[in-house]
């Protein structure tokens, strides 16, 4: 007996990755190590081309997975910001100067004359071809970073990723997604309150329409806000278990003291002469900061209502950003940094490329989020007076 192709006996529907419910939704911690592992791999190169094959990456697996909650919305919002800061960067640079020397001249600006203690700043002068070029390979790689963030963002829904966080972070997670899902509701009371008014036929433009818009959204904010704050204290919200001294100071010192090597270790890594001690810093602060966040945990005394599991599709959707991490800071090739004194032609090289493109891999084995279902068709008032036989 042979199955036909699409069939959920078939071989292709076997490997084939399952439509996302509750019981098999991917853990939102994967798609924020995925994301941090391309924003790491951003954070090596200047390479434009290189950079650009990373949003890529990024774009196609948001398209491919984001769901049609408001908060997968945000990666148009990154983009958008990614590009404002490139622009800043190039308008910083043709005003204020670059470090770079070039002898390329694209335009000479007046040059604002300053005092003697502001030596080595100046506003205006030179313009040259070499320091346009190496502010936009800058400003290229934030836009990298800005843009891999806010994948994460549109990937990971953040009241599932409130529930996974350990206890010692539960209280600031709390505020944090409560300060992101309050800002949507707000700009939806404004726009519902703007509307109603236009109706009505009064202003809702100037001074006296923004104050008699204003006063009922905060006046509905506030009523919101009292709201959840009664149902999280009804939940249990905010208690605490009683912790000894001594655990708290050692927790105290080991979250500190843990963060602190974190990002000694992440500037080492960021540096080409912290090499050799940025990744032994790093573990050791990881350690040190995971020790006293379950030193911390014993705080709370909360439960997990049906908790997230991280399963073979967690793992690899976070091994694949670990891989491209990894093997674009083993990757010391020259194309990874352009040259800009001469000005050359950026190339794509063949191992970095390929080492991005295994950040694909969710794209193909994170479960598909349902379709969006649209909303019947009402029928039409003709439809409705037709009798029926």
């Amino acid at each position: 007996m042979t199955s036909t192709p699409g069939t959920p006996g078939s071989p292709r529907r076997r490997f084939a990755a399952p439509e996302a419910h509750r019981s098999n939704a991917l853990h939102p911690g994967a798609w924020w190590l995925w994301a941090l592992g391309l924003a790491t791999a951003a954070s090596r190169t200047t390479n434009p081309l290189l950079i650009g094959l990373l949003v890529a990456v990024a774009g196609y697996v948001v398209a491919a997975r984001r769901t049609s909650a408001p908060w997968a919305r945000a990666y148009g919002a990154f983009v958008k910001i990614a590009l404002v800061v490139i622009g800043i960067r190039l308008v910083f640079a043709v005003f204020l100067g670059s470090p770079i020397p070039g002898t390329h001249l694209l335009v000479t600006l007046p040059e604002v004359p300053l005092p003697d203690w502001a030596q080595g700043v100046r506003i205006g002068g030179r313009v040259t071809a070499e320091g346009v070029v190496f502010a936009l390979y800058d400003g290229v790689r934030l836009a990298g970073l800005l843009i891999c963030v806010g994948a994460a963002n549109a990937l990971a829904s953040p009241a599932r990723l409130l529930k996974a966080l350990p206890g010692a972070l539960y209280e600031a997670g709390v505020a944090v997604v409560v300060a992101m899902t309050f800002a949507p509701h707000l700009v939806a009371d404004v726009q519902r309150l703007r509307a109603a008014r236009r109706l009505r036929g009064r202003p809702d433009r100037g001074v006296r329409g923004l104050l008699q818009v204003g006063l009922p959204v905060l006046e509905g904010a506030l009523e919101r806000s009292v709201a959840l704050a009664a149902a999280m204290d009804a939940r249990g919200f905010g208690r605490t278990a009683a912790v000894p001294a001594r655990v708290r100071r050692t927790t105290a010192a080991l979250t500190l003291g843990g963060l602190m090597g974190v990002c000694a270790g992440a500037y080492g890594l960021l540096t080409a002469d912290g090499g050799t001690y940025g990744l032994p810093v790093l573990g050791a602060g990881l350690a040190a900061a995971l020790g006293g966040l379950w030193l911390g945990g014993r705080r709370a005394v909360r439960t997990r209502y049906r908790p997230d599991a991280w399963g073979a599709r967690a793992w690899l959707v976070a091994g694949s950003g670990a891989a491209v991490a990894a093997l674009m800071t083993a990757a010391e090739a020259a194309p990874l940094h352009p040259g800009v004194v001469p000005l050359v032609a950026p190339e794509l090289p063949l191992w970095p490329a390929a080492a991005i493109l295994l950040g694909l891999l969710p794209a193909f084995v994170a479960p598909v989020p349902p379709p969006e279902q649209a909303p019947a068709p009402r029928p039409s008032r003709a439809a409705a007076k037709e009798p029926t036989s």
